[in-house]
């Protein structure tokens, strides 16, 4: 429900949607909806389920209720529709690993954004580097990352016309969720992740388990020290937003070198349109304030002038889902 900003009333309705967030983050981080999963129960199975104490969880359960995540019925409740897609840890389109992700990083730096605008500095607790030498921070990055494929992964196996290539190279695809979705659903491919040596374990176990490991592969490697490998489809999926403009421009112009005479660069992110009118997509490049040195979301023209920049001969643009932009840059 929409308020309006020209009361006291939905201002303050404004200011406290945190409160909302947080439940279902929490629910999330407690594992609620798969407690809920195994059979429908009243609120103090519930607690037991997930080992609660009880105290506040009728108010809890009942909330969550009114926000569509679950439905009760007769003091019992049971996940909703959604919630049983991709709340549910282990469905095919669960996206905890995504929120669980929020909860721990994006939602304390968001509490810092007023010092991430006063000083331009990230606010993002943890370093990236570390955590790469720490297997279970990696692990759940990655589940975060999966996350955003999970969603996105089919629109663009379905939004884009793959027939015309062969090889597709996913440049931090991470675990290799995406290019599992392209090879399962257009057979006629190969995929290949490039992304860095520490998520290689995690690669070869998550394809295998898919029964991909014939179909898919892994090349190590850091896209600001290495060659990309050759492919005649690369994808940049939230890759651009993390960096500068000057290190977009150098992302650009890499892809464009090793892709093969007449492949295709796509590159989606939530683009800024010429208006500055999304609020979602907004805030998206204010997360990168948060997460990242430099980085930030970016506008549609500023794509068309790296990719025409780096060589390409064509850019065009379409919606991908709700919110995101998907760039098609064509090399001759």
């Amino acid at each position: 429900m929409t308020h309006s900003v020209d009361t006291a009333e939905g201002i303050l309705r404004l200011g406290h949607r945190f409160r909302e967030a947080k439940l279902l983050l929490a629910a999330v981080r407690l594992d609620v909806f798969s407690a809920l999963h195994e059979a429908p129960a009243s609120y103090d199975e519930v607690g037991r389920r997930v080992g609660l104490s009880g105290r506040g969880l009728p108010d809890f359960l009942r909330a969550l209720a009114v926000l569509g995540l679950v439905e009760e019925d007769g003091g019992r409740y049971r996940n909703a529709p959604g919630a049983t897609r991709h709340l549910v840890r282990g469905a095919p389109e669960y996206i905890g690993g995504f929120l669980a992700g929020a909860d721990a990083s994006l939602y304390p730096a968001y509490g810092r954004l007023a010092e991430a605008l006063r000083t331009g500095r990230p606010q993002a607790d943890g370093d990236f580097t570390a955590m790469l030498d720490d297997p279970a921070a990696l692990a759940a990055f990655a589940r975060m990352m999966d996350g955003l494929t999970e969603t996105l992964g089919p629109e663009l196996v379905r939004g884009y016309d793959w027939s015309g290539h062969r090889r597709v190279l996913d440049v931090g695809g991470c675990r290799g969720n995406l290019v599992a979705r392209l090879v399962e659903a257009h057979p006629h491919l190969t995929g290949q992740v490039f992304d860095l040596p520490q998520l290689e374990p995690l690669f070869a176990a998550y394809t295998g388990a898919r029964g991909l490991a014939e179909r898919v592969s892994f090349q190590a490697g850091d896209f600001f020290a290495d060659p990309l490998p050759a492919a005649d489809a690369i994808v940049y999926g939230h890759i651009l937003h993390d960096w500068s403009p000057a290190q977009r421009a150098h992302l650009v112009a890499l892809a464009y070198a090793a892709l093969e005479p007449g492949g295709t660069l796509l590159i989606y992110d939530r683009m800024l349109n010429a208006a500055r009118d999304s609020t979602t997509n907004l805030v998206a490049s204010l997360t990168m304030l948060l997460m990242t040195d430099e980085g930030g979301e970016y506008t549609v023209t500023e794509v068309e002038h790296l990719a025409r920049a780096a060589g390409f001969a064509k850019v065009s643009f379409q919606p991908l889902g709700e919110y995101e932009t998907l760039a098609v840059c064509h090399k001759r």
